[in-house]
């Protein structure tokens, strides 16, 4: 059954068209190499990241005035020790292990 062509457009890539400096190219490819990705595969997960962090800076979160008071007491409320945050505190971390 051939697809309708709503389905054929949301699924098919586009071609995207930049210039590019050699030198930023030539960086890019270094990158992509030491991670045994094409060129266009390390570009686009990088540029997805990207958009998808600066989407997300700019959400919006609503919260109730006491919500809000809550959510600001526990972040100034001391840590409670418990074994886990103990062990952690006297455990030495490995580079001052020598």
């Amino acid at each position: 059954m051939p697809m309708s062509r709503t389905s054929k457009s949301r699924d098919a890539s586009v071609p995207l068209n930049i210039r590019i400096k050699p030198v930023t190219r030539n960086l890019i490819d270094r990158a992509a190499e030491l991670l045994g990705k094409t060129r266009t595969d390390f570009m686009l997960e990088a540029s997805e990241r990207r958009a998808e962090e600066v989407l997300l800076d700019r959400t919006i979160f609503t919260a109730s005035a006491e919500l809000y008071a809550e959510y600001l007491a526990r972040l100034d409320a001391p840590a409670q020790p418990n074994e886990r945050l103990k062990r952690t505190m006297i455990t030495k971390a490995p580079w001052d292990e020598a």
